[in-house]
């Protein structure tokens, strides 16, 4: 199995920290982000390489803090270097596996976002139903609704649609960054893309896929902290460094 790690955004609203620093390194109770996120899946025992997709302005950042763990990291530029040019997510997955020519199952994830629980429960989820999967959490807020990915579930927790920043959401659960895809769905996010889905959030893709494949969501078991700006980030070293 691969993990592929988003890491390729440019964290404008968390200047001047992220000026010239990427948020997935950025430290939270003495860790890296990526580093929790990581030592976190790597209890698996599943996982045979780790993908961190950077951009051209942070690579070398990435490359630095691969090599001080000395591990199966693979780095890739996806070649943009401003916020204005950027892939988007769903550009960005297919660009890692085209470029790296990646044909398994897939943990792919935001390097943003922290959960107080640990992966391993959702990649045990994902094994048996046999499906690609999400997560979801019941998001009482209407307002964070509209800036979130919004499922509508069905019978046996299958996804029967999914919609990035709605503006009238039709339920009220929120699916967090952080998706299984089986070896077969993987390669559909090639159509995906040729038919528009949306490629900037990495959900444009769950969005396009439930339609053509099953999807499954497990209720998540805890908290997802996003960070998203300086404020979020205070909090996240506070609430989270105290677990």
């Amino acid at each position: 199995m691969k993990c592929l790690i988003l890491a390729a955004g440019y964290a404008t609203r968390l200047y001047p920290l992220t000026e010239n620093f990427p948020k997935p390194l950025l430290p939270v109770g003495g860790r890296a982000i990526l580093d929790i996120l990581i030592d976190d899946v790597d209890r698996l025992g599943l996982i045979d390489e780790y993908v961190i997709i950077s951009n051209s302005k942070f690579y070398s950042h990435f490359l630095k803090w691969a090599e001080s763990r000395g591990e199966k990291i693979t780095v890739v530029d996806d070649g943009t270097s401003t916020n204005e040019t950027r892939l988007g997510a769903v550009r960005d997955v297919a660009f890692a596996i085209e470029k790296l020519s990646l044909d398994d199952d897939m943990l792919v994830m935001a390097g943003d976002n922290l959960l107080d629980f640990s992966l391993t429960e959702f990649v045990s989820y994902s094994a048996r139903v046999g499906t690609s999967c999400v997560m979801r959490y019941t998001e009482p807020d209407p307002k964070r609704l509209t800036k979130s990915g919004v499922l509508l579930i069905g019978e046996g927790d299958r996804v029967l649609s999914m919609w990035e920043k709605p503006a009238s959401p039709a339920s009220d659960q929120c699916c967090p960054p952080f998706y299984f895809f089986t070896r077969g769905d993987t390669k559909l996010v090639f159509e995906a893309l040729k038919e528009g889905c949306a490629a900037d959030a990495p959900g444009g893709f769950i969005q396009w896929l439930v339609k053509h494949s099953p999807v499954h969501a497990m209720k998540m078991p805890g908290r997802r902290y996003d960070i998203g700006n300086l404020e979020s980030y205070e909090r996240v070293q506070k609430e989270y460094a105290a677990l």
